[in-house]
């Protein structure tokens, strides 16, 4: 099903804040690596929203999700207070792994590992 404009406003509005939120709490860097917000989505209803969260050069992305949901209260709070006024009630928030970033770089290796092997070959 296709999102309507309302759920991707709202997705819009809590992608930005959190990204802000995220600084500020110094959520940004766990780990010696970097964390980012890849995405936003917004269930039908409005009552819950799905943060995709992708973690580059993290030694453990599972130990860093942890950290990040531990500290969901801190994030609800204060994205609360910012879209109070836009919003009538604060979705459910849900974190979870975007491991589209792993799957590139996989993909890239196998990319260079097929270009070698076809210069070995034609040799």
């Amino acid at each position: 099903m296709q999102e309507g404009k309302r759920q991707k406003q709202i997705a819009g509005l809590l992608n930005e804040e959190l990204n802000d939120i995220f600084q500020r709490l110094g959520l940004s860097m766990l780990d010696g690596g970097m964390v980012s917000i890849s995405g936003v989505k917004i269930t039908p209803d409005l009552l819950e929203a799905r943060i995709y969260l992708s973690f580059f050069q993290v030694k453990d992305a599972a130990a860093a999700l942890k950290k990040v949901e531990d500290r969901s209260w801190e994030i609800k709070k204060e994205l609360t207070a910012r879209v109070a006024k836009q919003l009538r009630r604060m979705p459910e928030l849900r974190f979870y792994t975007d491991d589209t970033l792993d799957h590139v770089f996989k993909m890239e290796d196998l990319f260079r590992q097929i270009k070698k092997d076809e210069e070995g070959s034609a040799q």
